[in-house]
């Protein structure tokens, strides 16, 4: 397996500790986390925050990878994230492309079905 390969891997996992310092460490200090129902966040200060907001309601998450491939510094990861929250609770697949740069992200792109969200939520 390719460093980007555990490097995501781990970042995945780690979402279950739901600590955004943490979480913001993975990423270049000029990272973007592009949450693609919504606009993109750049920096890691502003990723920081923008993972702290939507964490304010969760109580527990798991993320479970279905299937990961890599090409050259890109990384696919295709997930289920089962995350508990005060409004709702949500299994929702999900897949995340990210662009890696030095072992760091650079961008992350996750792509996921906003009404299963809202859905869930309500």
């Amino acid at each position: 397996m390719s460093k980007n390969l555990d490097i995501v891997r781990e970042f995945v996992g780690n979402w279950s500790a739901m600590d955004a310092a943490q979480l913001a460490e993975y990423f270049t200090e000029d990272g973007t986390y592009y949450n693609m129902p919504a606009n993109p966040v750049t920096g890691r200060e502003q990723v920081k925050g923008f993972i702290e907001a939507f964490l304010s309601t969760w109580t527990e998450t798991t993320w479970d990878i279905l299937n990961m491939a890599e090409h050259g510094d890109v990384v696919f990861c295709e997930r289920l994230d089962r995350t508990r929250t005060t409004q709702g609770d949500v299994d929702l697949p999900c897949v995340g492309v990210f662009e890696m740069r030095d072992g760091k992200i650079q961008v992350w792109r996750d792509y996921f079905d906003m009404g299963t969200y809202t859905k869930a939520m309500s």
